[in-house]
C-alpha cells in the first residue's frame, strides 16, 4: 500500500481518537444506566417515524445516482440503481475513507452495466456534488431562519451567518444560471465537465436537501418531545455534525457526531441526546451496514458463478 492510500484512514483514526477523548470528557459524569433508561424511553411511535425517515433518506440517495445517470444519458434499471446506491452509502458511511467503500462498490456494479471508468468517475463526482449542494442549501436556509443558532458554537454577531448565507445563495444562483444559460463544458484531462440540464438541476435542488432533512429527522423524532428544541435547530446541528464527520473521515463519524450534538444541544439533557444518536446509528448506520455486507457478498457470489459459466461455455466451444 502506498503512503497516499494510507493517509485518509490515518486521518480518520486520529479523528476518532480525538473525538472519543473529547466525548469522554463530556460524558464521564453520566451513568450508563441513565443513558439506557433514556434509550428505553424512546417510544414505538418515535421509532416508527425515525424508521420512515431512514427509509426516505436512503431512497433519496438512490435518486442521487438516478440523476447522475440521467446527466450521463445512461439507462440502468431502477432496482439495480437502488441496490448499488444503498450498498455504496451504507458501506461508506460506516467505513469512512476506505478503498473498499463507495467508489469501489460503484465501479464493480456500474462497470457490469457497461459504464466506462470515466463515466463512473463523473457519476461519483456528480453524487458528491449533489450532497454538497444539499449541505449548502440547508446551511443557508437554517442560518436565515435562525441567525442566532451559530452562537451554540461560536460567539459572533447575527450578521455573520446572514453574510455566509448570502454568499451561498449567490454561489448556488450562479450554478443555476450556468445551467439555464447552457455555459460551455470544460475539458480537464480526459474528463468533460458540463453543466447539467435544467431539469436535472431543478431536481437536484429538491433531492439534495431532502436526503439531509430526512436523516436529521431520525434524530429529531428520537428526542423526547418535552426537551425537543425544534426541527430547525436539530437540522442545523445535523448539517454541522455530519459535515464534520465526513471531512474527518472518521468511520461512522464515531465521536464526531456525539461531540457536535452535545455541544449544540447543551440545553437538552445529555442522556436524551445520546439516546437519540444511538437510534440514529442503529437505523442509519448499523442496520444498513449489515444489509449491505450481505448484498455485496451476494453480488460477488453471483459474479463468480457467471464467470465460471462463461469459462465452461468457452471450453465446450
Amino acid at each position: 500500500m502506498k503512503w497516499k492510500d494510507a493517509i485518509w484512514p490515518c486521518v480518520g483514526l486520529a479523528a476518532v481518537v480525538l473525538s472519543c477523548w473529547i466525548l469522554y470528557k463530556e460524558v464521564r459524569g453520566l451513568s450508563l444506566d441513565d443513558i439506557w433508561t433514556s434509550f428505553q424511553n424512546v417510544g414505538w411511535g418515535q421509532w416508527a417515524l425515525s424508521t420512515l425517515c431512514a427509509i426516505l433518506a436512503y431512497a433519496v440517495l438512490a435518486y442521487y445516482d438516478r440523476l447522475a445517470l440521467r446527466h450521463l444519458d445512461r439507462k440502468v434499471s431502477l432496482p439495480f440503481v437502488a441496490a448499488t446506491s444503498f450498498t455504496t452509502y451504507a458501506l461508506s458511511h460506516n467505513i469512512g475513507a476506505s478503498v473498499f467503500s463507495g467508489a469501489v462498490v460503484r465501479y464493480r456494479a456500474y462497470s457490469s452495466r457497461g459504464l466506462t471508468p470515466s463515466e463512473i468517475a463523473l457519476l461519483i463526482a456528480f453524487c458528491s456534488f449533489t450532497f454538497a449542494l444539499g449541505i449548502l442549501v440547508l446551511t443557508a436556509l437554517t442560518q436565515i431562519a435562525d441567525p442566532t443558532m451559530i452562537r451554540r458554537y461560536v460567539d459572533v454577531d447575527p450578521w455573520v451567518p446572514l453574510g455566509i448565507a448570502a454568499v451561498i445563495v449567490v454561489g448556488i444562483g450562479l450554478y443555476v444560471v450556468g445551467s439555464f444559460k447552457g455555459f460551455r463544458p470544460r475539458k480537464i484531462g480526459s474528463f468533460l465537465l458540463q453543466y447539467p440540464r435544467r431539469d436535472v438541476v431543478l431536481r437536484q435542488l429538491v433531492a439534495a436537501p431532502l436526503e439531509i432533512v430526512a436523516a436529521a429527522g431520525i434524530i429529531f423524532f428520537a428526542l423526547p418531545p418535552d426537551n425537543n428544541p425544534g426541527f430547525v435547530i436539530v437540522l442545523a446541528i445535523f448539517v454541522v455534525s455530519f459535515s464534520l464527520a465526513l471531512v474527518s473521515h472518521a468511520p461512522g463519524g464515531l465521536g464526531v457526531l456525539e461531540v457536535t450534538f452535545l455541544t449544540g444541544l447543551s440545553d437538552v439533557p445529555e442522556t436524551d441526546v445520546l439516546a437519540a444518536l444511538l437510534v440514529f446509528r442503529i437505523l442509519y448506520l448499523l442496520i444498513p451496514f449489515a444489509i449491505a455486507i450481505v448484498m455485496v457478498l451476494t453480488f460477488e457470489q453471483n459474479a463468480i458463478r457467471q464467470r465460471r459459466r462463461a469459462a465452461a461455455g468457452a471450453q465446450r466451444s
